[in-house]
Formats: structure tokens, C-alpha cells, sequence
């Protein structure tokens, strides 16, 4: 029901996302995964998939925090339930909804083991209760700043594993304003990890970025993708035979937080055409050029405008 893409799950169509789930293994050392992305790339699959993973092989309890209690409802009901139900390994795992014991209900998922515990960053009861194994916070730049006046309930959340030595914490989450993302503080304090590619024609590895977009003037269509060591261009078919020739690759030290950013220019859903109509469409307002930067291309925004000069204010203060 959620993909336009029916069938059995496949990597491969996402060579990007292997590294990211992987991390999330008990195999891994990792005990917090932080994902900066932009939309279109899969990242709630990562969350799903990290859930049916537990459920299936590492049972424990699991605490998946959306936004709102509303929110985590519908996700829940959308997401959650036609996956369990679709896999045969975590439906047989799974209590049917059916029964009366409340084992499988829209916000607690009984299974061997463990349970699944789904509720909104705007609760504090839910956020406060009993330890948990495993957390997943999906959109964190959407929660509230402080929950009821008890602090950041990303805080009060992660407080939850503490008792945990093997935890995993999962954040996901597209970015919204600079200084002030949730996601990207996150991501900072990771090692920071890019998905460099080679190019097709020189074989030169590269991040792939906006500025390299180019088009024919009044003809956004016929978008390609300019090589930053060679200039030569790339199709759609060419760039999405390089990501899956990519790695990912660490520009800071790792201290137990994995960080990966990803834009939507890796997504085999987006056409480099229709993404150069859709920015031409948003640079007219401030606020739609946003939506691009936060959504497409997975970064924060920043808000341009005069700033305090310290010296010049400090000048002028007044005995009081």
C-alpha cells in the first residue's frame, strides 16, 4: 500500500541505505545511527526495516517516536501494520490484532521477546516510562524544543536506554533551519559520513551537489549532471549507475555516532528534469526555495539577512 513499487524488499535499489541498516546490527559497535537526508531517498524504510529486523532476529523493547501522538497513530496504521502484515516473519511474531489481551494495539506491538511501544515526542508520559533497548525518532526537527518543561524529549527518550550496553538509537529526519536543526546537531557530533561516487567517463569519486546541476537556458528538462573533475555530463541512467558504484566515506572521527547525508540527487524516484523545473518554480519566494533546500536536496536553511555587530552594540550601551 505505501509503494509504488511493490514486491519483496531490495537493497540493491537503494545501494545507499546497505551501510545505514547495517550499522544498526548487533554486529555493529555503533550505538547511535543518525540519518540527514532529504526526502524521496527511503529513509522511513530504514525505521521499517529496522523494526521488522528486531522484531524478526534481535528481540527487545522498542520505543518508535514520531512527532505527535496523532502522527505515531497514523504511522502506526499505515506503515507499521500492512508491513507486519505483509511479511510472513513478523506477521507469525506479531499478535493478531484481533485479540482481546491488548498485545496488538496502534501504539504497543507484542512479540516474542519484546514489544514495539509508538507514540509522539509531545508526550511526556510516554517518553519517561520503562527502559527500552532500541529508539528510533523519525522527523526529530519536527518535535517540540521542550516537552512540558522537562527539557529536550529527544533527552528524556534516549534516557530510556541508558540501562542498555548493547542499545541501538536510530535518528532520521530532513533539516530544517540552520543552528537550530535538531538533525544537524545530531550529525555534527557523528563522523559525518558522505556517498562519493565515480564518475562514469574519468572515474573521478565525487559527492554529488546542486551546483552541479546543469541545463539548457529555458529548457529545465533536459537536466544533466556535470562531472566536477571532468565536466562531462551525466543522464539519469549514467548517475544512477554511478551511486550504485558508491561508498560511503567519514570526514570526522568516529565516537560511537554514525552520521550519513544523503540528497535527493542519489534517488531512483527523481529525474535530474523534473528537479530543475521544481527549483525553478521555488526560487521566486523565500519560503518555497526553503521546502527545496530542506526537502531535495537535504540541508538546512539559512536565514539571510543583516546580523548584530558585538563591537558596535556593546558601543552603545547606557548607564542604567
Amino acid at each position: 500500500k505505501e509503494s509504488p513499487e511493490p514486491g519483496p524488499w531490495r537493497t540493491s535499489r537503494t545501494p545507499y541505505l546497505r551501510a545505514i541498516m547495517d550499522e544498526l546490527s548487533p554486529s555493529s559497535p555503533t550505538e547511535r545511527v543518525v540519518f540527514m537526508k532529504s526526502s524521496q531517498v527511503g529513509g522511513p524504510e530504514v525505521l521499517n526495516n529496522f523494526v521488522g529486523f528486531v522484531v524478526a532476529h534481535a528481540p527487545g523493547p522498542f520505543l518508535l517516536v514520531q512527532p505527535t501522538v496523532n502522527t505515531a497513530k497514523r504511522y502506526s496504521k499505515q506503515r507499521i501494520a500492512p508491513m507486519v502484515q505483509a511479511t510472513p516473519a513478523l506477521r507469525d511474531r506479531v499478535r493478531p490484532a484481533a485479540q482481546r489481551d491488548g498485545g496488538n494495539t496502534l501504539q504497543a506491538k507484542e512479540f516474542p521477546g519484546g514489544i514495539l511501544l509508538i507514540t509522539g515526542a509531545n508526550s511526556s508520559a510516554d517518553l519517561s516510562s520503562a527502559p527500552i533497548r532500541y529508539l528510533a525518532g523519525d522527523e526529530v526537527d519536527d518535535w517540540p524544543i521542550d516537552l512540558d518543561g522537562q527539557g529536550d524529549p529527544l533527552a528524556l527518550a534516549e534516557q530510556r536506554t541508558a540501562n542498555f550496553r548493547r542499545r541501538k538509537i536510530l535518528l532520521v529526519s530532513t533539516p530544517t533551519v540552520k543552528d537550530i536543526s535538531r538533525i544537524e546537531r545530531a550529525y555534527e557530533e557523528s563522523d559525518q559520513r558522505r556517498f562519493w561516487v565515480p564518475c562514469p567517463h574519468c572515474g573521478e569519486v565525487q559527492v554529488l551537489g546542486w551546483p552541479s546541476v546543469t541545463w539548457p537556458e529555458g529548457r529545465p528538462e533536459e537536466a544533466e549532471y556535470a562531472c566536477d573533475s571532468c565536466g562531462a555530463l551525466w543522464s539519469d541512467v549514467e548517475r544512477l549507475a554511478a551511486v550504485s558504484r558508491g561508498e560511503w566515506r567519514a570526514a570526522a572521527e568516529f565516537r560511537g555516532t554514525a552520521g550519513f547525508h544523503i540528497s535527493a540527487l542519489y534517488s531512483p524516484w527523481v529525474r535530474l528534469g523534473r528537479l530543475a523545473a521544481e527549483f525553478l518554480e521555488a526560487k521566486k519566494m523565500p519560503e518555497t526555495l526553503q521546502a527545496f533546500v530542506n526537502l531535495k536536496l537535504g540541508e538546512t536553511w539559512e536565514e539571510q539577512g543583516g546580523t548584530l555587530d558585538a563591537e558596535g552594540l556593546l558601543g552603545r550601551r547606557e548607564d542604567y
